[in-house]
Parts: structure tokens; C-alpha cells; sequence
């Protein structure tokens, strides 16, 4: 009623009730109208059964999308997936993260794992919805607050704003400030260092420097890693 124009809605799944009602209700009133499913990479269920034709039991579902964590599809609900629903995909772990973080950032609305999944595969093009008026829905926000934290930081890392490389350095003086001189005129932020001396894997006189950084995005920490390399430094990781 809100949205006559909607061309495509994208829904989470877990054993397959909501996207049943949803893609049912859809398709009687607009039949046009393109209705995507999306599960957890590490709970596959729908996937897998659309896929061989049968309902099928996984036997065992890994993901932090803990709504939707579902080892096996229901009878009735893998037939009307089977009948009314154009396509299911699935998003990873570092996707999820990176939509619940989006949905906080741009929305002010935090999501629990399973109902940040339809932003997942909107945000990462995993249907296509491009060009689209589309609908995502986030279907719940029960997340722990020390995963939410744990959450947050893999959804930095996979949009390029968290960074953290390793370097093969000499031990001497002046080096460390040099590195973070570099660091600091193209832009990073430097939020953790470990410098590590006592290895068996490195020289006598070497050193191995481990930096945490804030950046911008993955193009940012491209022209990082360039600069360094281009400055003499040789990045280990």
C-alpha cells in the first residue's frame, strides 16, 4: 500500500515462513514484482534444497545470523519457495557485519545478524536490484551487545576502514617514526602498534612492526601499502 512501485523485495530466510507469506502476498497482488531470499553462507538450508530439488539436512549451520540458522527447510514452506520465490542467495559472515554497521551508520538502527542479511545482499550485489525500487526486510534487531562490538570491528575491516599491516623493518633508531610519518601524510590513522624484536623468524637486526589503522575505504589502504613499498619498506602481511 506505502509502495505501488516496488519492483523487488529481498527477505531473509531461515526455514522459509516469512519469505512464504511475504512472496505468496506479493505475487496474488503484483505478480511482476521479483521476491529474493537470502541465507547465511554458513546455513545454506533453502539454498541447497532448492537447488537438488528436495528438502535437504545440513548437518550442521555455522553463522553469526543466528534467526536464520536453520539446518533444514520446512515441508510446506520449501513447496511455496519452491513456487513463488525468483531466487535465494546467500551473503558471508564479513557481508553481514558490513550491513549491520551500514544500517547503524546511515539508519540509526541496529540489526541483529538475520535481519541485516537483505541489506547484505542489496549492499554487495548479490541480486539484481540495481536501478530498482526495492524493499529490504530487517526482521529483527535481538543482537548481544559484545557480539554487536565484535561486529562492528569485521564490518570496518571488510568496508576498508580498518587496516592492519605488518613490516619487516631494521632495528634502529628513527625507523618507527619514520613508518608513522609516512603513515600519518597519506591519511591513516594509526590506532595500535606492536613492535615485536625477540623472533626467531626475523634477523638479529630486524624487527617486525605490526600497525592498526583507520582508513577511508580499500583504495585508501591501497595507496597506503604503495606508498610504503615505494618508501623501501617491505610489508609482510
Amino acid at each position: 500500500d506505502e509502495m505501488p512501485d516496488v519492483e523487488a523485495v529481498i527477505v531473509p530466510v531461515g526455514g522459509g515462513g516469512l519469505i512464504s507469506g511475504v512472496a505468496f502476498a506479493i505475487k496474488a497482488i503484483s505478480p511482476d514484482v521479483k521476491v529474493y531470499g537470502v541465507q547465511a553462507a554458513g546455513a545454506p538450508s533453502m539454498v541447497q534444497s532448492l537447488k537438488n530439488d528436495k528438502i535437504e539436512c545440513l548437518s550442521n549451520v555455522s553463522t553469526i545470523a543466528d534467526g536464520i540458522s536453520v539446518k533444514e527447510p520446512g515441508v510446506n514452506t520449501f513447496e511455496l519457495c519452491r513456487q513463488y520465490v525468483d531466487e535465494i542467495v546467500t551473503v558471508s559472515e564479513d557481508e553481514i557485519a558490513a550491513a549491520i554497521l551500514a544500517m547503524i551508520e546511515t539508519e540509526k538502527l541496529v540489526a541483529e545478524g538475520a535481519g541485516a542479511v537483505a541489506v547484505a545482499a542489496a549492499m554487495f550485489n548479490k541480486v539484481p536490484v540495481k536501478g530498482k525500487k526495492t524493499v529490504c526486510l530487517v526482521s529483527g534487531g535481538n543482537i548481544d551487545v559484545t557480539i554487536l562490538s565484535r561486529v562492528i570491528n569485521r564490518g570496518l575491516i571488510k568496508t576498508g576502514r580498518n587496516y592492519a599491516v605488518t613490516i619487516d623493518l631494521s632495528d634502529k633508531p628513527g625507523v618507527l617514526a619514520e613508518v608513522s610519518d609516512i603513515i600519518g601524510k597519506l591519511g591513516g590513522n594509526i590506532i595500535s602498534v606492536t613492535h615485536e624484536r625477540i623472533s626467531v623468524d626475523t634477523p638479529i637486526t630486524s624487527c617486525t612492526l605490526r600497525l592498526v589503522m583507520e582508513t577511508r575505504n580499500a583504495e585508501h589502504i591501497d595507496f597506503i601499502r604503495k606508498g610504503l613499498i615505494s618508501a623501501g619498506y617491505q610489508i609482510l602481511s
